[in-house]
């Protein structure tokens, strides 16, 4: 049986995060372009575009990811250029269409009952 997973709802966009050109940036301003950068996920993951992202926990080239319920490659593209770290050059982008489970929409209901009693 053939399953055309491209008209599939579990088909999610996939973007890899990937160190930029320009970390040449004092503590004080990287510091403040991290918290524009998880300020800009924390509004992404409301609107309920941003599904997940989280960093990588090595040092190497790819720095971390996002996954969007977007319909197109285009939108994903759109939503990752308003990271604060993309556009200063600390990150850059590359997507691709992914394919995962339903229960993946659920990721930021979950997580925020679970911070509400963790605190």
């Amino acid at each position: 049986m053939c399953v055309n997973i491209s008209s599939s709802k579990n088909v999610h966009d996939l973007t890899l995060l990937k160190r930029g050109p320009n970390q040449d940036r004092t503590k004080a301003k990287a510091d403040e372009l991290q918290r524009l950068h998880m300020a800009n996920i924390g509004r992404l993951a409301e609107e309920g575009k941003l599904v997940l992202a989280g960093p990588f926990l090595t040092d190497g080239e790819l720095r971390g990811i996002y996954i969007f319920d977007v319909e197109t490659i285009e939108q994903a593209k759109q939503l990752t250029a308003t990271d604060p770290a993309i556009q200063a050059g600390s990150l850059v982008m590359e997507l691709v269409p992914w394919y995962g489970s339903a229960a993946l929409m659920e990721v930021n209901a979950i997580h925020n009952t679970l911070a509400k009693t963790l605190m």
